[in-house]
């Protein structure tokens, strides 16, 4: 993930080139442009049909209002247990209400749950990791030994250990995620920090008298964080499905809420009877678990592909 310093060197003027004097053709922008041109042309399709999934979720997280008009919390007993059909896309459930409208607007609260929990591990796992590896051998194997210690628990028993604490709860759940996903934010940022530390231009910087502190802020951390939105793409899907768990045992988002792992939950009774009361939640959680996934693994080959 690092970034070489590249040596100065003197460039030849080329007959008819940028020189002072000449007027600039666009070759340069026409040659930048063709570049991402390429770069769009070599996506897979699986990509673009995963990106345009999650565009939709995204549509559907801002702005519900434009896919459905009906209210998802509107109870209508006399039209329970109705299968979908041009009135009810996706049905109702055992009080009536609209199973499409409460999953569209179900997405805006469990991507939120999704992209909170994310934010909190990485916040928590960038102090471990980025402190153990700057730090002095001491503290590095302190910090080393409490996230290996953090890694003998599986993260979803970590959460669920942090609810029972801490109770629950919609931002609870997205607490518990976040903790439950720090420590291996912490090993990776902990490993580029590292990584970072002995490349030749942070010997560089030593070299021109630069302090701890500078080099630090202005060197290390933006090199380190540059990763970070592609690990934040990886682990949406990931807390998606975690906090849509805890929702669904009782311990998120509670009902008459519509988030996708509390409806998952309360359709499960009638999966014999009315199977799509639970069905449509799920494959949207499995929907935004997948695509999050699959948008991260190709942003993740096109940085590689960069260093």
């Amino acid at each position: 993930m690092s970034v070489a310093l590249e040596p100065t060197t003197t460039r030849t003027p080329l007959p008819g080139g940028d020189q002072p004097g000449n007027k600039p053709d666009g070759r340069r922008g026409r040659t930048r442009t063709t570049a991402v041109l390429r770069g769009l042309r070599g996506t897979p399709i699986g990509v673009w049909i995963a990106a345009a999934v999650l565009s939709f979720l995204v549509l559907a997280a801002v702005v519900p209002s434009l896919l459905t008009v009906k209210d998802p919390y509107i109870i209508d007993p006399a039209g329970a247990f109705t299968a979908p059909n041009a009135e009810h896309l996706f049905g109702t459930d055992q009080n009536g209400r609209d199973v499409f409208s409460r999953v569209i607007t179900g997405t805006g609260q469990s991507l939120l749950l999704g992209l909170a929990a994310t934010a909190i591990g990485l916040v928590l796992g960038g102090l471990l990791g980025i402190t153990a590896g700057v730090s002095g051998k001491w503290l590095d194997s302190a910090i080393c030994r409490f996230v290996e210690i953090l890694f003998a628990f599986p993260g979803l028993l970590l959460a669920l250990i942090v609810i029972a604490v801490s109770g629950t709860g919609v931002v609870t759940a997205a607490i518990a995620v976040g903790v439950g996903t720090a420590p291996g934010y912490a090993r990776m940022l902990r490993t580029q920090t590292l990584q970072v530390i002995a490349a030749p231009y942070v010997e560089t910087a030593r070299s021109l008298g630069r302090s701890r502190r500078h080099i630090l802020w202005h060197t290390i951390v933006p090199n380190v964080i540059r990763p970070l939105f592609v690990l934040a793409t990886l682990g949406v899907g990931q807390a998606i499905v975690w906090a849509s768990s805890l929702s669904f045992l009782g311990l998120g988002a509670q009902p008459p809420a519509a988030e996708w792992g509390a409806m998952l939950a309360d359709g499960r009774n009638y999966i014999q009877i009315a199977w799509w009361i639970a069905a449509f939640p799920g494959i949207f959680i499995t929907l935004a678990a997948l695509t999050t996934t699959v948008v991260g693994r190709h942003l993740q080959q096109r940085l590689e592909a960069e260093v």
